[in-house]
Formats: C-alpha cells, sequence, structure tokens
C-alpha cells in the first residue's frame, strides 16, 4: 500500500503502475484543483449546502474506442437508462476525432484503451462544484476546447 497525492496517482495510472476505473480517474482530476487538503476541506465547508446531483455516465461506443458520456454534453441523453432496464446501447460508426470535431458541448470521457483516458469538459459545473483538471494525455482533441 503506498500513498499518492492525485497528481502522482495520476502519473502512476499514466504510467500503468496503477489502474483507475474512468469514474475514480475523473474524481482524482477533480482532486487535483486542490493543493492541500485543508484547501478541499475549506472548499467542501462553502459548497455543502448547495446540493448534489444524481448522474451516471453512458457509455457511447464508437468505431475506434469508447466516450463515457456526463450530464450536460450534448449527447448525452435526456432520459438516461438508471436502472439498466431499457438495454440501450448507444453506438455509432465513426471515429472518436470525428465526434471530439463535431462536437461542441463536452462532458465526456475518451477511452482509448485500458489505460488511455482523457477527461473533456467545457461546461460549468453545477452547485458551485469543481470541473476536474483536464489531464494532457497523447490525444491531438484539445484543439476543439
Amino acid at each position: 500500500l503506498q500513498w499518492s497525492s492525485p497528481p502522482e496517482a495520476i502519473e502512476r495510472f499514466k504510467s500503468q503502475e496503477i489502474w483507475f476505473a474512468p469514474s475514480q480517474f475523473y474524481e482524482l482530476c477533480r482532486l487535483c484543483n486542490f493543493s492541500s487538503l485543508h484547501e478541499l476541506h475549506k472548499f467542501n465547508s462553502d459548497r455543502a449546502l448547495e446540493g448534489c446531483e444524481r448522474w451516471m455516465p453512458v457509455m457511447l461506443t464508437a468505431s475506434d474506442g469508447y466516450i463515457q458520456l456526463l450530464p450536460g454534453d450534448e449527447l448525452y441523453p435526456e432520459d438516461p437508462d438508471y436502472t439498466g432496464e431499457k438495454k440501450i446501447t448507444l453506438s455509432t460508426d465513426k471515429k472518436v476525432e470525428d465526434l471530439m470535431k463535431e462536437g461542441r458541448i463536452f462532458h465526456r470521457i475518451v477511452i482509448k484503451n485500458i489505460n488511455d483516458l482523457t477527461i473533456y469538459v467545457n461546461i460549468e459545473a453545477k452547485y458551485k462544484h469543481m470541473n476536474p483538471v483536464m489531464i494532457n494525455s497523447n490525444s491531438d482533441y484539445n484543439s476543439r476546447l
């Protein structure tokens, strides 16, 4: 067991020393907004009464990868399948790169492979929350942001 700061944990993920699910990667990127535990506690205390939003990632399968769509993204469904009963699957023959070039409103995690995740957010977070820090990756989709 080894303690790591959020930026250190992300670097260890990128070097494939450890693995995180996309949702944990997203939260670690949010924690990168804070330089100390004290700063995080202050932020948390200041926004505690603002409320929370329940949401669930929706997976979009592209021809060469996956995109986890999050609320606010232009491709996020109006009525997501929270229970799995509808068995809705989103897929396209388009490549991830094409979806990124065509898009304008992003709140998504692009998954090229199990160790290559990139977060794209250009919407304002609700309830005075923090968006994740967008970690540099090898992709070239950043030009649209």
